[in-house]
């Protein structure tokens, strides 16, 4: 089998950051890194998990909200994935995902979609580390440019 394109990014020298994985006809998929890989620290699930509802709602309700395809976490627990039209520009990508970042930051209230009936884990939720998250990932991407999207070698 041919190996994924993602397996062939160098996670060695991969810092935190948004980057373009991947581009599929007009399906951009955008590289959320909120960990250093095998760097020992991980997403927890909890926190993750509540992270992944305030995104996607965040996203998804914004102006832009009709070219988000999906909002979700990496299975090494390093990020998320942001999957966009490319009618989203690469600068509205990184405004979408910055005031994301200082939305989570900032969210004080109920969970988006956690009542049982809307939610399969619907308690494995913790708002405190999705916040904490936020306030990382907003510093970290404070001065994104279109220039730091690229993977670095």
């Amino acid at each position: 089998m041919k190996k994924i394109a993602s397996f062939t990014i160098n996670h060695d020298t991969l810092t935190k950051g948004m980057y373009v994985s991947r581009i599929d006809g007009d399906v951009v998929t955008y590289d959320i890194r909120m960990k250093l890989p095998n760097g020992g620290e991980y997403l927890s699930t909890a926190a993750a998990h509540t992270f992944e509802h305030l995104f996607a709602t965040f996203a998804r309700n914004s102006e832009h909200g009709g070219k988000i395809l999906y909002v979700g976490p990496m299975g090494c627990r390093t990020g998320f994935y942001l999957l966009t039209r490319d009618t989203l520009t690469a600068e509205q990508a990184i405004a979408l995902t910055r005031e994301s970042m200082r939305f989570i930051r900032d969210y004080d209230g109920e969970i988006p979609g956690n009542k049982k009936e809307e939610c399969g884990n619907y308690l494995d939720h913790d708002l405190a580390g999705a916040k904490a998250l936020g306030a990382e990932m907003y510093a970290v991407l404070e001065n994104w440019t279109t220039k730091d999207l690229q993977y670095k070698e």
